[in-house]
C-alpha cells in the first residue's frame, strides 16, 4: 500500500475557492503539481474541515471520501491546512481518508 503524506505542490486561488475556505498554506521548495482527480479538503487555523465549499465534521467527510472513493478509486486527497491548524486535525483527516482506501494523500504547500 502506497501512502504519500508528504508531496508538496503548487497551488492556486483557485484551490481557495473550491474549498470555500481561505487558508494560509506553509512554503515549500520543492513542489510538484497533482493532475489526477482530487478532493480537496481545507483545515482552518481554528480546526474547521471545508470540503466541497461546505463545512463539515469528521463523520461527513468520511462519508464524502467514501462516496468520491466509491466512483474513482485512484482519487487522491490534497489537504489544504492553514499554517497554524492544529496537527491532531490534519491526522484525523488523513486517518478518515485511509479508513475508506483513500492512500494518496498529499499536503499543499505554496513554492518559494
Amino acid at each position: 500500500m502506497v501512502f504519500i503524506l508528504l508531496i508538496f505542490f503548487i497551488v492556486t486561488t483557485t484551490f481557495t475557492r473550491e474549498t470555500g475556505v481561505e487558508v494560509k498554506r506553509p512554503r515549500a521548495t520543492s513542489a510538484s503539481e497533482v493532475k489526477d482527480k482530487i478532493i480537496k479538503v481545507a483545515i482552518t487555523r481554528e480546526g474547521t474541515i471545508h470540503v466541497f465549499e461546505k463545512q463539515v465534521d469528521l463523520f461527513a467527510l468520511e462519508t464524502i471520501l467514501k462516496r468520491e472513493r466509491a466512483r474513482d478509486a485512484n482519487v487522491q486527497m490534497v489537504i489544504l491546512a492553514d499554517g497554524k491548524a492544529i496537527t491532531e486535525r490534519v491526522v484525523d483527516v488523513i486517518d478518515r481518508a485511509t479508513r475508506v482506501g483513500i492512500v494518496q494523500t498529499s499536503i499543499a504547500a505554496l513554492k518559494n
